[in-house]
């Protein structure tokens, strides 16, 4: 692997770390979101990233990260009793999404670090870059 395939891993990196963080953001704006039954509720989405390890003969693409897929939590919606609720049903329930916003937090926390570390290797691999061209002169 060259030096400037650096560049294109951590930048794949950047880019699946992205997507983590806009699926945290939305998660934790839903947070709060109200439905009148257990199937219209908002459910946790979670990415699936998968490792590019090489070349596929006919596809270019060059070892990094990519984001596979987004899937969403399969755990039950939280019922609450709030007769009075505009949205409750016929027994009185609404259902709250499945996010914990702890959870999202942390994971918003790793995704961000995560970023920050892809940003230093590439900054590194500049100075790197910059300090071998400087050596013959």
């Amino acid at each position: 692997m060259s030096l400037f395939q650096v560049f294109n891993v951590s930048g794949s990196a950047l880019s699946a770390e992205n997507v983590r963080l806009n699926t945290t953001a939305s998660n934790l704006a839903n947070a709060q979101s109200v439905s009148s039954t257990e199937e219209e509720a908002y459910r946790s989405r979670q990415p699936v990233f998968a490792a590019v390890m090489s070349s596929v003969a006919g596809d270019p693409a060059t070892p990094g990260v990519r984001v596979a897929g987004i899937v969403e939590d399969q755990s039950p919606a939280i019922p609450r009793y709030a007769p009075d609720h505009p949205m409750a049903d016929e027994k009185g329930y609404i259902y709250m999404p499945n996010v914990n916003a702890v959870e999202e937090m942390a994971n918003m926390i790793s995704a961000s670090r995560a970023y920050q570390n892809n940003v230093k290797v590439m900054e590194t691999a500049k100075q790197l870059l910059i300090t071998t061209l400087h050596l013959g002169e």
